[in-house]
């Protein structure tokens, strides 16, 4: 398998250095990255077709976990049509449609999630909705159902998942080194007290925020149990460092909330183990590494707040120009940056629609607030545009976390899950279903572990 070579332990340097040239080259041109995608697709077919059921599924989640998120880069170097902009879209349902249709799936919860979507893409309301919309809304849905029916239906080993999330960290390193590359000394940028551009590359700083964000709570996870991800234990403690420190100063709050949730906790979670709990998973002493994992956390916020004069915490306080002044109140509107009014239009259109919902793509046309603008909650989107449909299919998604609940292994590995289902949950709440993380971290946070070594 291609992709396995990248996770051997001897050349780990090796691909870090490629792709840390792979995030260079992105910014100054998107060709490198085209052809690196192509090449590493076409390489990994001949596993994806293979006949044989572990061996394929085992690629199949790799060639998921590695690619997909390549998509942030990808819409950073301005690789469409060529890596397409919704490339997280397309590939995970190719890939994952595949790999259902192969395994001869039966029909369980995730099936009827995806029944439950299928009627509002018969109407629309609003007359307005076109392809893109329905590629836009429909299809991060889509993919997450599908990601459930796949993932909760295979047998993986507790170091495959552990593979997975390594693949995952490789893309996220190069949109690290991208906007490290593009953003100029910090002496020179004028921080304010909204989202900033300047360290982002100049693209959406929510999308960058939320790559950064898991990439911090990827880096921690491999450091506090001791897997060392890039092969040096002070190497990734600094990774932490650099992933923390970028994008806190996007100023872009959602990522790193949802990274520290997941970072809290494993923390958390772990750390309250008894002596006897860690002799029997074999699993290291956490305090000795939770405790210079907290110091790095806030030894990167102070210097943050530093360079930016104190407006990073007024940042995350909520805090805008014209609180301070006292001109305007801080509400919780303001403080998600208007998600919470269009949260309310989309309650007024499933009121006003109960039944039926507007139909697919069709609330941002009709949302009595903020008209015209995309949701950033998936599930307000869910029920103004799914209607009763919406409703169920948002209560059987939250009853999936008592599948992690209930599931009989180590503290360690259940943390995981669990981090990984509510990072995915905490995302969609404010970048909705733009990117790749809710449907591909709630499809792995079910992933059906056989056992732990």
């Amino acid at each position: 398998m291609f992709l396995g070579k990248l996770l051997n332990i001897h050349k780990k340097k090796y691909w870090l250095v490629f792709h840390a040239l792979l995030g260079i080259s992105s910014t100054v041109s998107p060709w490198p990255l085209i052809f690196w995608f192509y090449y590493v697709f076409f390489k990994s077919l001949s596993a994806v077709l293979s006949g044989h059921n572990f061996s394929r599924n085992l690629a199949i989640s790799y060639l998921i976990a590695y690619l997909v998120p390549f998509e942030l880069l990808a819409r950073m170097a301005q690789t469409s049509p060529y890596v397409p902009y919704e490339l997280s879209k397309y590939l995970m349902f190719i890939l994952l449609g595949y790999g259902i249709i192969r395994n001869n799936v039966k029909r369980k919860v995730g099936f009827w999630l995806f029944i439950l979507l299928l009627p509002a893409l018969f109407f629309d309301l609003s007359s307005q909705v076109i392809f893109s919309d329905i590629v836009f809304n429909l299809l991060g849905p889509v993919n997450l159902t599908l990601a459930i029916l796949y993932f909760s239906n295979i047998g993986l080993v507790f170091p495959h998942l552990k593979n997975t999330l390594g693949l995952m960290l490789y893309p996220l390193f190069c949109v690290l080194v991208f906007t490290f590359i593009k953003t100029p000394a910090y002496n020179e940028i004028e921080f304010n007290l909204g989202a900033n551009f300047s360290t982002t590359g100049g693209f959406g700083s929510n999308q960058v925020s939320t790559a950064l964000g898991l990439g911090a709570f990827l880096t921690f996870l491999f450091w506090l149990n001791r897997w060392k991800w890039s092969g040096l234990r002070k190497l990734d403690a600094f990774l932490l460092f650099g992933f923390l420190f970028q994008g806190l100063l996007t100023f872009s709050r959602g990522g790193m909330l949802g990274g520290a949730l997941g970072i809290i906790i494993v923390g958390w979670y772990v750390s309250n183990l008894s002596l006897k709990d860690r002799i029997k998973y074999r699993l290291p002493n956490f305090k000795k590494y939770v405790l210079p994992a907290t110091f790095i956390i806030i030894i990167t916020i102070t210097l943050g707040n530093q360079i930016t004069d104190g407006k990073l915490l007024l940042r995350y306080q909520g805090e805008t120009q014209s609180t301070l002044k006292g001109t305007r109140d801080k509400t919780l509107n303001l403080y998600t940056t208007n998600r919470f009014d269009i949260l309310l239009g989309d309650i007024e259109l499933l009121l006003e629609f109960p039944i039926t919902g507007v139909g697919a793509g069709a609330s941002k046309y009709l949302r009595p607030t903020h008209n015209g603008n995309l949701a950033h909650v998936e599930f307000s989107r869910l029920l103004a545009e799914h209607g009763s449909l919406g409703l169920i299919f948002i209560l059987i998604f939250l009853g999936l976390s008592y599948n992690i609940l209930k599931i009989k292994i180590s503290p360690l590995c259940k943390s995981i899950l669990i981090s990984l289902f509510l990072i995915g949950i905490f995302t969609s709440f404010h970048a909705a279903m733009r990117t790749f993380v809710t449907p591909l971290l709630v499809g792995l946070s079910q992933i059906n572990i056989r056992r732990e070594l």
